[in-house]
C-alpha cells in the first residue's frame, strides 16, 4: 500500500473497509457498492484500496479463473480478549487487501447460515476492525481517510478515538462511517465486552451499550468523523422513531454530521447493450432484443413460453425487510392477472420454504431459485417486464437502479431510496419511470401491479415508459465526487 512512482501523483489515500465487495465476495448490495465505488475512484485517478476478510469463498475463487492472491508476507497480531490472534495480509496486487485468519473466516458463509448468525461474530469482527488498523501499521500505509461500512467495521473509528488515540501513525486519519442498513446493528451480549479490549466506561447509553447489549453499529455512529447513508430520503427517515431502529436519538445528536449520498451502479457491468449474459443485446435506440431476452428467460425457468404475458421478476435477499410477506400473500392474485413470476435470492429459511412451495404449487407460472446466480440475475433484469421491490424499508436499493437501466419497470414501495430514484407514473401526462405504492399491505401492492398492467397492455405507452426508465443516469460518477468532497472536508477538520 505504500506510495510508489506510479501512484505518486495521487493526493488523498482512501481505504474502504468493508466486510464484502465485488468481484470477490457478495451477500447483498453492500458488496456491489464497495466494489463499484473503488472502481470509480480508480477511474478518477484516486489512490484507493479495499480491505476485507479473506473468506474461504475468496480463496476458492482462484479455481474459477480469477487472479490468484499474493501473500504479502506481512503478519499481524490482533488482541481479542486475552488472546492474541494472528492474521496474514494478502493482496490482489492492485487495489484490494485481505486479512487471513482461517479460525474466523475459513467458513462456507460470511456471517452465518439460514438458521442464524455465527455465534462468534463478535470475535470475528472485533478481529477484523482492529486488524485493519494493525494491517495499516504493518504495511506502513497511512490512510488519509478510512471509509467504514456497516456494523462489521463499526468498532474501527472507536478504536482510533480510544485505544489508538495517542498513536501518531493515525494522527491525520479521518473516518467516515456509512450506514447501508440500519436494521442490522451487530448486537452482542455484554459478556463479550472484554473481547473488544475497550473499557467498561464505554458500556453506557452514551457509549456502545444498547438495551443491555453491545452495539457495533452504534460504535461507528458515535465515533466516526462523518456519517453517511445511501440516499437523501433514508437520511431523513432514520432520524424518526419509525425507521431509526432505536438509534434515532443517537443520529439526531449527530444530524449535522449525517449526509445522504445515493448509491450508483456499475454501468460497465450493468449494460444491456454489452451484457454477455443475455441472449440478445439491446439499448434505448432499439429495445427489440428485450423480447428475445424474455423468451430465453421463460425457457430457462421452465415457464410457459408466452412472450405477451407480463413477466414479474425479483432479485435480492429473501428477508422480511424486502416485503416478501406481501409477495407471498399476493402470488395467487398476481397470477390471476395473467402475470408470471420469477424469484432469485437467498436469506431467511421461512421465505425459502414459502417461495419453494409457491413454485411447486404453480408449476409453469412461478419459478424460484434459492441462491445467487449472477448470470440468472442479469437475465432476469433483461427479460422481465416488471421488477418488484415492495420493501418494508429500503435505504437505497440497487435492484431498481439496475432494472431501470434494463428497461424493466419497477413496482416499488414509497420508502427510502426507492422514493429518490423511481418516479411514479402519471397516466394523464405519461411521465414517470415506475409505479409506487405507500401502505405496507398486500392489497396496496396488488393495486400497484394492476396500475402497471393497465399501462403494459398499451404497447405505445409501455414503450415510452421503458425509454424514460432507460434514460435515467445512476452511474457512480456523481456520487463518487460527493464522497471525495466529503473526505476533503473532514480531512481538513481533522488536521485543524
Amino acid at each position: 500500500m505504500a506510495h510508489n512512482d506510479r501512484l505518486g501523483h495521487f493526493r488523498v489515500r482512501i481505504l474502504i473497509a468493508t466486510p464484502e465487495a465485488v468481484p470477490f465476495v457478495k451477500t447483498g448490495g453492500l458488496a456491489d457498492v464497495a466494489g463499484a465505488l473503488l472502481k470509480e475512484y480508480r477511474r478518477m485517478k484516486k489512490e484507493a484500496y479495499l480491505i476485507l476478510p479473506l473468506y474461504k469463498k475468496i480463496k476458492e475463487m482462484g479455481a474459477y479463473g480469477h487472479t490468484p492472491l499474493r501473500d504479502t508476507g506481512v503478519k499481524i497480531k490482533v488482541p481479542v480478549g486475552d488472546k492474541s490472534i494472528e492474521g496474514r495480509i494478502f493482496s490482489d496486487s492492485f487495489s484490494a487487501y485481505f486479512i487471513e485468519c482461517d479460525e474466523f473466516f475459513g467458513r462456507q458463509e460470511l456471517y452465518g447460515t439460514p438458521r442464524g448468525d455465527y455465534p462468534d461474530n463478535a470475535s470475528r469482527f472485533i478481529f477484523f476492525s482492529r486488524g485493519i488498523i494493525e494491517a495499516c501499521k504493518a504495511l506502513k500505509f497511512r490512510p488519509d481517510v478510512i471509509h467504514c461500512n456497516d456494523w462489521q467495521t463499526g468498532l474501527l473509528p472507536l478504536y482510533l478515538k480510544t485505544l489508538y488515540r495517542s498513536d501518531k501513525f493515525f494522527s491525520k486519519t479521518a473516518t467516515v462511517f456509512t450506514i447501508h442498513n440500519l436494521g442490522y446493528h451487530g448486537l452482542f451480549p455484554s459478556a463479550d465486552m472484554p473481547l473488544t479490549g475497550l473499557g467498561w466506561e464505554l458500556f453506557n447509553p452514551e457509549g456502545i451499550e444498547f438495551y443491555g447489549k453491545i452495539n457495533f453499529m452504534k460504535a461507528g455512529l458515535i465515533s466516526a468523523n462523518s456519517i453517511t447513508t445511501v440516499s437523501n430520503n433514508y437520511a431523513k427517515e432514520i432520524l424518526s422513531s419509525e425507521y431509526g431502529f432505536g438509534l434515532d436519538g443517537v443520529l439526531r445528536k449527530r444530524a449535522s454530521d449525517l449526509t445522504g449520498i445515493i448509491n450508483g451502479i456499475d454501468y460497465e457491468e450493468w449494460d444491456p447493450a454489452t451484457d454477455a449474459f443475455v441472449s440478445k443485446n439491446y439499448d434505448i435506440r432499439d429495445i427489440s432484443g428485450k423480447k428475445e431476452c424474455k423468451l430465453q428467460l421463460l425457457k430457462e425457468c421452465y415457464l410457459k413460453a408466452d412472450v405477451d404475458a407480463p413477466l414479474v421478476g425479483m432479485v435480492g435477499r429473501l428477508s422480511a425487510q424486502k416485503g416478501l410477506d406481501l409477495v407471498l400473500e399476493s402470488v395467487e392474485k398476481i397470477l390471476s392477472m395473467g402475470a408470471n413470476l420469477i424469484v432469485l435470492g437467498r436469506g431467511d429459511e421461512p421465505f425459502h420454504i414459502g417461495f419453494t412451495k409457491a413454485a411447486e404449487k404453480y408449476i409453469g407460472r412461478v419459478y424460484v431459485n434459492i441462491g445467487y446466480d449472477d448470470a440468472l440475475a442479469h437475465k432476469i433484469y433483461a427479460g422481465s417486464d416488471i421488477f418488484l421491490m415492495p420493501s418494508r424499508y429500503e435505504p437505497c436499493g440497487l435492484g431498481q437502479l439496475i432494472a431501470l437501466r434494463y428497461g424493466t419497470i419497477p413496482v416499488a414501495r414509497m420508502t427510502g431510496g426507492l422514493t429518490d430514484t423511481v418516479s411514479d407514473y402519471e397516466p394523464m401526462t405519461g411521465e414517470g419511470t415506475g409505479f409506487l405504492f405507500s401502505d405496507y399491505t398486500s392489497s396496496s401492492l396488488i393495486d400497484c401491479i394492476k396500475r402497471a398492467l393497465c399501462v403494459y397492455v398499451d404497447r405505445n405507452r409501455w414503450q415510452r415508459l421503458i425509454a424514460d426508465a432507460m434514460k435515467m443516469d445512476f452511474s457512480w460518477k456523481s456520487s463518487a465526487r460527493k464522497y471525495i468532497a466529503l473526505y476533503s472536508g473532514i480531512i481538513k477538520k481533522v488536521r485543524g
